[in-house]
């Protein structure tokens, strides 16, 4: 005699389960899935990943003291170019140590809602300043 299938039931912690085996392999492998097993290589990979992009952090803040300290230029520039870097490091920190690379379509909305809005931001005070020089 065969035993009848049970469905599983659903566990503690709220995680869906698969009603099958291609299911459990197309709901799974994302990078926040707890139920993910990484091989020791595949860690390594990783580990790799997350030491190049400090080395990356460490340099691009030497250049910001660099740009600010070391180099004579004016002040508006050595602004523009601490900037730019630090834009630069925002998105290696958001990109690789908050996973954002690999997120939703969601998440890059809100992300370019969040530039725009921050631009806008900037655009104000230049916008006043720009318009007290014409008069």
């Amino acid at each position: 005699m065969s035993e009848p299938l049970v469905q599983p039931t659903a566990p503690a912690d709220g995680m869906p389960v698969p009603k099958s085996e291609v299911q459990d392999q197309q709901t799974h492998g994302g990078v926040h899935d707890p139920n993910l097993h990484h091989s020791p290589e595949a860690i390594k990979k990783e580990i790799r990943v997350y030491l190049i992009v400090f080395g990356a952090l460490a340099a691009l803040t030497a250049l910001t003291v660099c740009a600010c300290y070391g180099m004579r230029m004016p002040v508006n520039i050595a602004i523009g170019i601490a900037l730019v870097i630090a834009c630069t490091k925002g998105f290696l920190v958001a990109g690789f140590f908050m996973h954002l690379l690999s997120e939703k379509k969601l998440i890059y909305s809100v992300l370019g809602l969040t530039v725009f809005f921050f631009a806008v931001l900037l655009w104000g005070p230049w916008h006043h300043f720009v318009d007290m020089i014409g008069k």
